[in-house]
């Protein structure tokens, strides 16, 4: 009865915040564990402060890096991509836009692209809606695969103690991943009719409430500390990978291997001293960039959620186990949906993976289970709730991006399920073969 009721507070706590949104929901996961350890007496878990460090050190070397315009830099090189081949534009616009978060670390680099792939599908006289809803959710499933991002940190946190490190998370997420965008992609470019058969579109047109997209400039100068500082970036990111996927690489401290989530921190540290010193960048700057405040906000959620869930399941974890063991154990498929329900309340991977990977490891799930039915927390895209979808969907003019009549018949819905299904149905056994 007690663990209902705690458990009735870790709810709502998820609910409020969400409703909030932004700091609130750690705020308000701060509050709903000040209950449980004031109304009931629960003794606080372990506050999340590796993946905190994480969250602060990457987004600051990207915040250095946006700073002398390395983010510019980037999104030059997937525009080239993305014109070169226009006719491709529904497997080349994911293609960059995942590439791209996976190498940043965040998916807000795909706002940079919005403008591209709609011009591109525009003159090519092609739905925009197909390459659009595709690389929206592709932006979501680079996190998934990014050895820099919060969510990832946060699944490397929670299961390198149990044999699973970033490497082996990396070797599941990303054939997984790229698997299921591949999927969707072929089955989106079926997707609705024709732009020029589309009524809402002729519609628009005949009302003039179109506007041819203005040309995308690709000669305009950028600064040589705008590469320069882009590839010092990727190459700490490259470096990450190396020493997940090779241990020997690490440094032996204490008689230990030094751990994964301590090598990113450093390494993120030594790429933002790298990019002061090499490219000149303004360290006044830095707070006011696009990826510093997200950023920021994100590691104030992770606080609060993260510390409430695990303090709920270090008070309780004997009758979660007793409870839901069995159940779990039977029906493996539940923890996936577990995680695409929160996901779709809460619209962020490293919050639902703070709030219930803690559960899946107390119910006795191997790591590598977990982290093949991880792409479930692209359940943040099942209500049309999130930044990138209202962006996307503003972005194109012609009206074939929808956020649907009835809330879950947008425009997103059906890639992001193929995606969902089809990385989960790969990650499972490859995790297993792996671990």
């Amino acid at each position: 009865m007690m663990m209902a009721i705690e458990g009735l507070v870790v709810i709502l706590a998820i609910l409020l915040g969400v409703r909030t949104g932004g700091v609130g929901i750690g705020a308000w996961g701060l509050v709903g564990l000040l209950v449980l350890v004031f109304g009931f007496h629960v003794k606080p878990g372990n506050p999340p402060v590796d993946i905190i460090l994480i969250v602060m050190t990457v987004v600051t070397a990207a915040s250095v890096m946006q700073t002398v315009g390395g983010t510019d830099w980037m999104v030059r090189q997937a525009t080239r991509v993305i014109m070169s081949r226009p006719k491709a534009v529904v497997f080349l616009a994911p293609a960059m836009s995942f590439l791209f978060t996976v190498g940043a670390g965040t998916g807000f680099i795909y706002y940079a692209l919005l403008p591209v792939i709609y011009s591109v599908a525009y003159n090519q006289k092609m739905r925009p809606e197909r390459p659009l809803a595709m690389a929206a959710v592709a932006s979501q499933a680079g996190i998934l695969a990014s050895p820099v991002s919060a969510a990832t940190a946060s699944l490397a946190v929670l299961l390198e103690p149990h044999g699973f490190a970033l490497g082996k998370i990396l070797l599941v997420t990303w054939p997984a991943c790229i698997a299921g965008l591949f999927v969707a992609a072929l089955v989106e470019t079926r997707v609705g009719k024709d732009l020029a058969d589309d009524p809402e579109f002729r519609r628009r047109l005949a009302e003039e409430h179109i506007k041819p997209p203005e040309p995308v400039d690709l000669d305009a100068k950028l600064p040589a500390a705008a590469r320069n500082s882009a590839l010092i970036f990727l190459g700490g990111v490259l470096l990450v990978v190396a020493m997940g996927l090779f241990s020997r690489l690490r440094p032996v401290v204490g008689g230990d291997r030094l751990s994964v989530v301590t090598t990113i921190e450093l390494v993120m540290g030594l790429v933002a001293v790298l990019i002061f010193l090499v490219c000149k960048a303004d360290p006044a700057e830095v707070p006011k960039q696009s990826i510093f405040g997200p950023g920021i906000v994100g590691a104030v959620a992770v606080l609060g959620l993260a510390w409430l869930a695990n303090t709920f399941v270090a008070e309780n974890q004997k009758q979660i186990e007793h409870g839901l063991g069995q159940a779990v154990s039977d029906h493996k498929w539940l923890f996936a949906v577990a995680l695409a329900v929160v996901a779709m309340l809460t619209t962020s991977q490293s919050s639902t993976t703070q709030a219930i990977v803690p559960i899946g490891i107390a119910l006795g799930l191997s790591p590598a289970v977990i982290t093949g039915m991880w792409p479930a927390c692209q359940g943040m895209y099942i209500l049309p709730a999130n930044g990138s979808q209202i962006a996307t969907v503003a972005m194109d003019q012609t009206g074939s991006t929808r956020i649907g009549r009835f809330v879950l018949d947008h425009s997103f819905q059906l890639p992001n399920t193929l995606f969902m299904l089809v990385a989960i149905a790969i990650g499972v056994p490859l995790g297993a073969l792996i671990g």
